[in-house]
This record gives C-alpha cells, sequence and structure tokens, in this order.
C-alpha cells in the first residue's frame, strides 16, 4: 500500500497537444509511435531508430524526405519519449542569432539536468559556416540536433556534420497512408467522407499528409459534408477518373505505349499527366519506360535503354513528386528517338522456331570442355577462337546441323548502322548476303 501511495507516476511523454485553433495537419500530428503512418522502413516494431525512441535514447541524426512524410513528428517523438525540451528553428528564416539563443537556452537547461532537442528544419538552407557554427554544442552534447530537409545530404550538408549524425531517409506517403490519415481527420472533425473524396485527395496530394489534411480542413469551412467537388476546389485539381486496378489503368498505359511508338510525343505526355494526376504508381510507369525502350526503339538508339533504367533509378532514389522530371525526360526521348522492334521479331522468330522443331545439340566445337575427360567426348575439339583472325572473325558455324542458313534478325531501315555490320559478317564467314 505504501509503495502505492507514495510511487512516482509514469510521466506523460507524449508531445503537447497542438492549440485548438492550429491548422488540422498539426491537430493530427501523431502522439505516439503507433500513430504514426507510414515510414514501417523506420519505424516498424525491432527497428534500431523505434528502439532508441522507445528507450528514450536520442541521438543526433538528420531526416531527409519528401514534404508531409513526418520528419517533425518524428523529431517531437524523440524529445518526448527522452524527456528533453523542444526547440524548433526553420533554416529558411533563422540565422546565428536565433541558433545562439536556443544554444544558450539549453545549456542551462544542461546544468539543471535536462537535455535539448533542436529541431532544424530546412538544414541545407544553412551555409557552410552556419553549418559549422553548430559542431560544438552537437559534438558536446548540449543538443541534440536533427535537422530535416527534403534534399539529399549528402550533398546538402557539411561531411564534418554529416560525421556526427545518422541520416534516415522518409519514403512519400503512400495513397493508403493518406486515406487512414483522412479518415482519423474526419472522425475528429465528427464529419462524414465519402470515399470518392478520400480516394481524390489521397491519390492527388503527391503523398503529402500536410497537403491533404489541409484541403480537406479548406473544404470543411464551407459545409461538414465535403463533396468532390468542393475538395477539388480546396486542392485546385480536378479529378481524374483513374482507377488503378481496373481498365483505366490498362487503358491509361496502352495509350501511352502506342503514342510513344508512334512518336507522338504531345500524345506520350499526355497520357503520362493522365497517369500521374490519377496517382498511377511511378514505379511502374518507368518499368514501361524501359520495355518500350528496348521493344519499340531498340538499337535504333541503344542509349533509350539507359535512359529509361536511368529514369526507374531517379524513382526510386528520389521519389515523387520530383522525380516526374525524370519521367517526362525519359517519355520525351522516347517519343522523339527512331524505332526499331527487329531485336524482338528476331527473338520471337527464334523462340518460334524452338518450339516448333526442338533444340539440336550445338556443335560440338562450341559445347563445353570445362570438365575432366570432356574432350574424350569431342566437347571443344576443333574451336577455333576468333581473336585470332583478322578483324575477330572466322568462319566456324556457330549453329547446330541443318540450321546453318537460317536467319532471324532482320534489322530494318532505322537500325542502319546494324544492318551494314551484319552484311559484313555474314559475308567474312561465307553466309548468303541475302535480306
Amino acid at each position: 500500500m505504501a509503495d502505492q501511495l507514495f510511487s512516482t507516476p509514469e510521466p506523460d511523454r507524449r508531445p503537447p497537444a497542438a492549440a485548438p485553433d492550429a491548422p488540422l495537419a498539426a491537430r493530427m500530428r501523431p502522439q505516439t509511435l503507433d500513430d504514426v503512418v507510414g515510414q514501417e522502413h523506420l519505424l516498424g516494431e525491432g527497428t534500431a531508430l523505434r528502439t532508441a525512441i522507445e528507450q528514450g535514447l536520442p541521438h543526433s541524426m538528420i531526416l531527409f524526405g519528401p514534404p508531409g512524410t513526418g520528419k517533425t513528428t518524428i523529431a517531437r517523438l524523440v524529445a518526448s519519449q527522452a524527456d528533453h525540451a523542444f526547440e524548433e528553428l526553420s533554416a529558411v528564416q533563422a540565422g546565428r542569432a536565433e541558433v545562439r539563443e536556443v544554444m544558450a537556452r539549453a545549456t542551462e537547461r544542461r546544468r539543471g539536468g535536462q537535455g535539448t532537442v533542436f529541431f532544424l528544419d530546412e538544414i541545407h538552407r544553412f551555409n557552410k559556416a552556419q553549418q559549422d557554427a553548430l559542431l560544438p554544442q552537437v559534438e558536446d552534447g548540449t543538443v541534440v540536433l536533427i535537422g530535416a530537409t527534403t534534399e539529399n545530404p549528402y550533398f546538402e550538408v557539411n561531411s564534418a556534420l554529416i560525421s556526427r549524425t545518422r541520416i534516415y531517409e522518409l519514403r512519400a506517403l503512400t495513397a493508403e497512408h493518406v486515406a487512414v490519415l483522412l479518415r482519423r481527420a474526419a472522425d475528429r472533425l465528427q464529419i462524414a467522407l465519402a470515399d470518392d473524396v478520400v480516394e481524390f485527395l489521397a491519390a492527388r496530394s503527391g503523398g503529402d499528409a500536410r497537403t491533404a489534411l489541409n484541403a480537406l480542413e479548406l473544404a470543411t469551412e464551407t459545409s461538414d459534408d465535403v463533396t468532390l467537388e468542393q475538395a477539388e476546389d480546396a486542392l485546385q485539381r480536378k479529378a481524374v477518373l483513374y482507377d488503378r486496378a481496373g481498365d483505366k489503368h490498362y487503358d491509361y498505359i496502352s495509350a501511352w505505349i502506342k503514342s510513344t511508338r508512334g512518336s507522338d510525343v504531345d500524345a506520350s505526355l499526355y497520357y503520362l499527366a493522365v497517369m500521374l494526376e490519377g496517382g498511377e504508381d511511378p514505379r511502374f510507369i518507368a518499368r514501361r519506360m524501359i520495355i518500350a525502350a528496348s521493344e519499340d526503339v531498340g538499337n535504333a538508339d541503344p542509349r533509350a535503354l539507359q535512359v529509361a533504367v536511368a529514369a526507374a533509378h531517379a524513382v526510386e532514389h528520389v521519389g515523387m513528386p520530383e522525380a516526374h522530371y525524370a519521367l517526362a525526360q525519359c517519355a520525351v526521348y522516347l517519343a522523339l528517338a527512331p524505332k526499331s522492334d527487329a531485336a524482338g521479331r528476331a527473338l520471337h522468330a527464334a523462340r518460334a522456331h524452338v518450339r516448333e522443331h526442338g533444340a539440336p545439340d550445338p556443335p560440338a566445337a562450341l559445347r563445353s570442355a570445362a570438365y575432366p575427360a570432356s574432350k574424350a567426348l569431342g566437347r571443344g575439339v576443333g574451336y577455333d577462337n576468333p581473336h585470332r583472325h583478322p578483324g575477330h572473325v572466322n568462319d566456324l558455324e556457330h549453329l547446330p546441323d541443318g540450321l546453318e542458313e537460317a536467319r532471324f534478325y532482320f534489322p530494318d531501315d532505322a537500325e542502319a548502322g546494324a544492318r551494314e555490320r551484319h552484311r559484313e559478317l555474314r559475308r567474312a564467314r561465307g553466309r548468303r548476303d541475302d535480306d
């Protein structure tokens, strides 16, 4: 009983609630780790960052990722779980004087036994000298620095500061994540939201929860019964009827493929815009661009595949919305590139031949002689290395018996260089030069 009378209650470590008149996005900011939506790779059960936060062991870090993905929320949770004071500045507006004031307050708190989490938003906006000025207090533990940036910190933050922090990359929220937050907000506001309104705001917010919640708040200023038209007006975007799991998904990607194949750059950009505005997964679009680069452009311009693969890497590395520039660049390149499907047709022809006639063994000279006694079986015997001949070409037969004159590859006018090289090689190997 005595223990119960005099025990100290567990402190409430939730961040202080936002004022009732604060913007909806601030009022909806998660108060616990379990309330956070998205960022499972950083905050899932058992992850290093979640464990450190739960145990109240803060460390300096830089949170880098798109807007509205939870950088401020994570910083506040770090402070509250560690029972640290929370100081917040934006590098866009603050200068050395404001930072000195934060450090002075942090020094006083430290003397009293309390730590300080210093959240510096847009940290990349500080110049080198301003960033260097943070080093002593970060190094001696006066503050736990949490910097937030939408830019890659390895390019925008001093290496000395990076070496004293951990880098965590946040990912854009999915439409499903944003929909969860919108429904939570609707419950808090005690309003009913139709599914089409939730889907529109979730899909069109570009993975930015703040944008979606701000639009919802603006829409509710005129009516508690938010219509799709009011949501459009609040977000200043028209709703695009687009079902990522249905016909629209396939219709628009088909239209994009065929427009790009048809070298209509404006149509290609238009259908790309429809898909992006409709909330299509940019990774799906990037995959289709890689396919088109080989299927429709092919060796008429081999660089098209490099451009498409680079665009796909950009989507993964940068994320939306900025990755739309890479997708646009790729769409324009593919549409304007010369077209050839000769490589694809050649492989289709070769596979059809194999399906119809089977696959005889390769000539003995081409078969593997990598294991003991293989030569006794004739494997590799008679192989003539082309590097020992002028032009690195010989007349050794590479196809199985009976297929010596088989032709599958017929380069067209768009592959003039490949066609001429093909002819030269056939002549050098003693083959007929017909097309």
